[in-house]
């Protein structure tokens, strides 16, 4: 099995409990963890046997913008859409670090993961 990894995707998105978060939004980074067998593009040097970076890229920012209270919830939901679009998928795996949390204290960020 291969692996293709798409990192740092940044995002400013409006997830959040607090109605705050909600209004002003924040900053996000999601990385995607793409399980696959692409042998048969990299032998055949051809980007429709593999899966496109640009479509994950396309795919995270359209579920980051539908604003939720939980970046679980959109973790899930990047996750379903990704089985959809791919069909050599085999595994995939979404982080979605929110930065600077409305947290007390100094946290540089919360994260969640999906892995399925």
């Amino acid at each position: 099995m291969n692996l293709i990894q798409v990192k740092g995707i940044r995002c400013y998105s409006y997830h959040g409990c607090l109605q705050e978060e909600a209004l002003i939004g924040g900053h996000f980074e999601v990385d995607i963890d793409l399980w696959c067998n692409f042998k048969p593009s990299a032998k055949d040097d051809d980007l429709n046997l593999t899966i496109n970076y640009v479509d994950v890229n396309r795919i995270v920012e359209e579920e980051m913008a539908k604003p939720s209270k939980l970046i679980e919830t959109v973790a899930y939901r990047i996750t379903n859409r990704m089985k959809n679009a791919f069909s050599i998928l085999d595994k995939s795996r979404v982080e979605i670090r929110k930065i600077n949390p409305p947290l007390e204290g100094d946290v540089s960020h919360v994260a969640v993961i999906v892995e399925e």
